[in-house]
């Protein structure tokens, strides 16, 4: 799993020249430039044009850039990912994934272009994509699950509900396959741009379901994603509490520790481990962007 924090992660449209600019100056941890659902059929040619120079042109700090290519069967997808192979794109996010042969052919297609080393970000937007989560999750080049919420609720029948009941099955059994595969996963988009009440609900519904950061629609998610889903200084503070109460504890020959009133034992100090070492990354990337 990577080490860069994926707390917010925001989609630009490829069309739209001035918000990929705007993306330089954004708290985001990552954006996703978008050839897909954001740009018209009559654009998607110059948007994948502005993206190559956007790319190109670079001045995005530490922000993880990706490229949310259009399907391989749309008349643009071999086109899209052909392009994106030339460029310093390493991470690529494909939609509607749903099976393994899917990714198969990305990957065929990117070695003929000689391009094996870009990572892939398959979105699992079906029914048959939550189905095969798995497989989705354990194929070698797969670095992180995207949740296509929208489409799914859409293709499930789903109501429009604040506490998605209904996809509660399919958000748990793809954190589930993210974990069983080693590799992150980012909980779906936002709709209700205006909404911050909502918004930070469903965040906080995500963290609690187990994703690791969620992808937005607008700038102004940033700010509570990177909240709901970053570290909190009360924790930073706990966590190191528990390692020095374990440090003490095996220093005397015990086995477990006690950290007010409370057992800790190995399984607790490498999830303070891991936490820390995230809060460090997310200090390393914010300081970067001052």
């Amino acid at each position: 799993m990577s080490n860069h924090p994926l707390r917010s992660v925001l989609y630009m449209p490829g069309s739209n020249q001035r918000a990929m600019d705007k993306a330089r100056t954004l708290a985001a941890d990552a954006i996703v430039f978008d050839l897909e659902d954001a740009v018209a059929p009559q654009a998607k040619d110059q948007a994948r044009e502005q993206v190559i120079a956007q790319v190109s042109a670079g001045g995005y700090g530490q922000r993880r850039l990706i490229v949310r290519c259009n399907g391989l069967d749309t008349p643009w997808g071999a086109d899209d990912l052909s392009a994106m192979a030339t460029t310093g794109i390493d991470t690529l996010c494909m939609p509607k994934v749903d099976q393994v042969k899917q990714l198969d052919s990305v990957q065929a297609l990117l070695a003929r272009c000689e391009r094996t080393d870009i990572k892939l970000w398959p979105m699992i937007e079906t029914p048959l994509g939550v189905e095969n989560a798995n497989e989705l999750a354990a194929f070698d080049s797969v670095e992180v699950l995207v949740l296509g919420t929208t489409d799914l609720s859409y293709e499930l029948r789903l109501p429009n509900r604040p506490d998605r009941i209904g996809l509660q099955y399919a958000l748990s059994r793809c954190v589930m396959a993210a974990r069983l595969a080693g590799v992150a996963i980012l909980d779906g988009v936002y709709l209700g741009i205006r909404d911050e009440e909502g918004f930070n609900a469903v965040c906080e519904q995500g963290l609690a379901l187990g994703f690791d950061g969620k992808t937005l629609i607008h700038p102004s998610q940033i700010e509570g994603a990177n909240r709901a889903f970053g570290i909190a200084a009360e924790r930073v503070e706990y966590c190191e509490r528990l390692l020095q109460a374990w440090d003490e504890a095996a220093a005397v020959g015990k086995g477990v520790a006690v950290l007010d009133g409370k057992l800790v034992e190995v399984m607790h100090v490498d999830e303070a481990r891991r936490i820390l070492a995230m809060a460090e990354n997310i200090a390393s990337l914010e300081a970067a962007e001052e």
